[in-house]
């Protein structure tokens, strides 16, 4: 008999309606051990799903998705959605080239209302959704699960201000439901939650206080009585800021007991108006090694539940975030004015030991991107050297900080701009495709794309000794494997360098595109260039290679739209040269997850691509023509 038989009775959530309590409970443990034995095999994010499978379980079982819409915050915990909506065998495809995303997506899925992979979009987008349930006279309700780290951003802050103000368009009838895992519940705490939760979720509580306040609207007790329900219900909730917000506040109630989630469910889906519930989940729950160490089981790759996580026999290669992280610790140890500063991606931005060793210089603002960009720029106009550790896609969050608080008073702030180009298994949401071309239209911004591991080192130490504000731009994982010297060494501001000679066809390379750009000269012939600085751009390289080559190259591994590419056209065109150029760069469309050298050699910018795609547009080298018969 199979082990799973109940959940692989589960080819939707309408299953999940027709069960029985205890039947819930038996389920949960079988998604759970599902859960663990498939992302063994693939990789992919855990605790954060290990801790959501009972609510999971719960919301599908008591509203009728996807008629109702569930709105996932981040959504590296939606795995149990996935698996309960249809996708349990793709599971085996999870974040693989032509597999299923490790985010939810609309075009995966109608149960996959909104297509998610950074944080802080749920409420609103559920907002939304809400009031055009109102507006088109629709029965429907709006449920945004969001974490307690992702509400730690501006967005999910105004998404509540809006969502509890009653205009002219009226109240959205919606849920909010904050996932909390890094508050525990004790037992007797938990059992007078769950009561609490009940009462305060059900309509006889909702009757008795509109129905007192009706009686008492007219009195001189009607202020008292309000204020005496808000400061009572504080004193046993940490509700009274959500309820200041406009919305209903339930909880905190135990997230892995069902027999909690789901009556106060019901009742909040009977309820009018906004409502927020707190739920209190453990990561990696279920999982000893998760529990144990969640931050570790986060996003693992491929591991043997038996034994967890082991480390590699070889050591691997080091990492250009291990690069960062080690530089960052060097210049603070050489200079006290650095400080260190990330929008809570500590780990993921190699901070983990500057938060050690120089904790008092060390800021984890919260999942706020454009705090994280104006905090700096405070620091800067102090006379301190901020540096921002941040991924190319979260940048954009902060882009007008960038340019309003940074840039126009040209402040000395180093941005360390990591996941650069494609980064895999996270696809479109996660890659880091056009940093290179928003941040070269700026002015005052300079940008740099080191081409290996030592010359980032050298380009982090040139940006921070620079006057002016300077974005370090480098990819997600190893390079190329070159050693990385100690020194603080700079490079010769705004200057490339030839790092092959050949003839006729010039290849600039930008950042770590250099490597394959310099195995494909060797069959073409042709000259490489390591141009180093898309900005300021070395003008006087890229004339004399115009000039001494029929053909120019440029390879970059960001947009063609607005990238380094046409950095070198606009030079060649204000220089009045016509020289023909052939642009290589990720192409005008969203890239889909999947392995990153396969993905690379999709969009031409391996060392084959990179060579077929100029000898299909200036021919084969001449050595390989052969000559014309007499």
């Amino acid at each position: 008999m199979s082990q799973n038989t109940l959940l692989e009775s589960v080819q939707g959530p309408e299953a999940l309606r027709q069960m029985s309590r205890a039947q819930l409970k038996t389920l949960a443990q079988e998604l759970r051990d599902f859960l663990l034995q498939s992302v063994s095999r693939t990789g992919g994010h855990l605790s954060s799903n290990l801790g959501t499978v009972e609510l999971t379980i719960a919301l599908h079982h008591v509203f009728n998705t996807p008629h109702d819409r569930l709105v996932w915050d981040v959504g590296h915990q939606s795995y149990p959605h996935k698996i309960l909506t249809g996708r349990r065998e793709a599971m085996a495809t999870l974040k693989q080239l032509g597999g299923i995303s490790g985010f939810p997506r609309r075009c995966e899925s109608e149960y996959d209302t909104f297509g998610v992979g950074h944080s802080s979009t749920s409420i609103s987008a559920a907002l939304g959704m809400a009031h055009a349930a109102r507006l088109k006279g629709e029965n429907r309700k709006a449920v945004a699960v969001i974490g307690d780290g992702a509400l730690t951003g501006g967005m999910a802050f105004e998404a509540l201000n809006h969502g509890g103000y009653q205009g002219a368009a009226g109240l959205p009838d919606m849920l909010v439901i904050l996932n909390d895992n890094d508050m525990s519940i004790s037992p007797p705490v938990g059992a007078l939650n769950r009561y609490l939760a009940r009462l305060m979720s059900g309509k006889f509580y909702a009757a008795a206080r509109e129905g007192a306040k009706s009686v008492l609207r007219n009195t001189p007790l009607y202020e008292f009585a309000k204020r005496f329900e808000e400061h009572t219900k504080g004193m046993v909730v940490p509700g009274t800021i959500f309820e200041e917000f406009g919305f209903n506040y339930v909880g905190p109630i135990d997230g892995h007991d069902l027999d909690s989630l789901v009556p106060t469910l019901e009742n909040l889906r009977d309820a009018k108006g906004p409502q927020f519930l707190h739920v209190v989940t453990k990561k990696g729950y279920g999982y000893e090694l998760a529990e144990a160490d969640p931050v570790n089981y986060h996003g693992p790759g491929k591991f043997d539940p038996k034994v967890g996580i082991q480390k590699p026999a070889t050591p691997p290669k080091t990492t250009f975030t291990q690069v960062f992280g080690q530089w960052l610790c060097d210049m603070a140890e050489a200079d006290e004015r650095l400080v260190g500063i990330t929008p809570a991606m500590r780990e993921g931005s190699g901070l983990v030991e500057f938060e050690k060793r120089f904790p008092k210089r060390y800021h984890d603002v919260g999942i706020a991107e454009q705090h994280a960009v104006t905090f700096a720029a405070g620091l800067a106009c102090e006379g301190l050297k901020p540096v921002v550790a941040i991924y190319s896609t979260f940048l954009q969050r902060g882009y007008d900080q960038l340019i309003h608080d940074v840039a126009i008073q040209n402040l000395p702030v180093v941005f360390a701009v990591d996941r650069g180009g494609l980064v895999g298994a996270d696809g479109a949401t996660h890659a880091g495709a056009f940093d290179l071309a928003y941040l070269r239209c700026v002015p005052n911004m300079a940008v740099l794309a080191p081409a290996d591991e030592n010359e980032c080192r050298q380009a982090l130490s040139t940006a921070f000794a620079h006057a002016g504000p300077a974005a370090v731009r480098y990819p997600r994982g190893a390079g190329a494997g070159v050693a990385v010297e100690p020194a603080l060494s700079t490079l010769p501001w705004g200057r490339g360098e030839v790092r092959r000679k050949g003839s006729r066809i010039a290849i600039l390379a930008f950042g770590t595109l250099l490597y394959p750009a310099l195995a494909a000269a060797e069959k073409l012939g042709a000259t490489v260039a390591n141009m180093r600085f898309v900005k300021p751009l070395d003008q006087a390289l890229v004339l004399e290679l115009a000039r001494t080559h029929d053909h120019l190259v440029t390879v970059e591994e960001g947009c063609i739209a607005g990238g380094a590419g046409s950095a070198v056209l606009e030079c060649l065109a204000a220089a009045g040269l016509a020289v023909p150029v052939l642009q290589l760069g990720l192409p005008d469309q969203f890239i889909e997850h999947g392995d990153t050298a396969q993905l690379l050699a999709r969009c031409g910018l391996d060392a084959a691509g990179i060579e077929q795609s100029v000898v299909r547009r200036f021919g084969p080298p001449l050595s390989l023509v052969k000559p014309a018969a007499a």
